[in-house]
């Protein structure tokens, strides 16, 4: 069984940052692609980005492309979001998942698949 466990969310003004967080436990992270999805109030879920299991492949939604960053540390089995240039709309319930099936094209790949996810944190984005 793997665990994963979401933090840094919080309330943070338009225009701001915010680095959100995902301690993986249970089993061997590099293992596993990390994808990063998102839920809005009243919304369907959102795949955000992902990360590949070696953290030399990441890629993004449209609607986030430029602004958020993904990345990882196998050693500390972690993985990051780094959200610049926050917007209301990005108002919403931040989820990881992890995926153990290799993913054959990750540019094409929008989070399909995923075995294991956390709770979830919530960001809200005053304007």
């Amino acid at each position: 069984q793997v665990q994963l466990e979401e933090s840094g969310g919080g309330l943070v003004q338009a225009g701001g940052s915010l680095m959100l967080s995902c301690v993986v436990s249970g089993r061997t992270f590099s293992n596993y692609a990390m994808g990063w999805f998102r839920q809005a109030p009243g919304k369907e879920r959102e795949f955000v980005g992902g990360i590949s299991r070696g953290g030399t492949s990441t890629t993004y939604a449209d609607s986030v492309k430029g602004r958020f960053t993904i990345s990882r540390d196998n050693a500390k089995t972690t993985a990051y979001l780094q959200m610049n240039g926050l917007k209301p709309e990005d108002t919403a319930v931040y989820s990881c998942a992890v995926r153990s099936e290799i993913i054959s094209s990750f540019k094409t790949w929008y989070g399909s698949g995923m075995d294991y996810w956390g709770k979830g944190t919530l960001v809200t984005v005053s304007s």
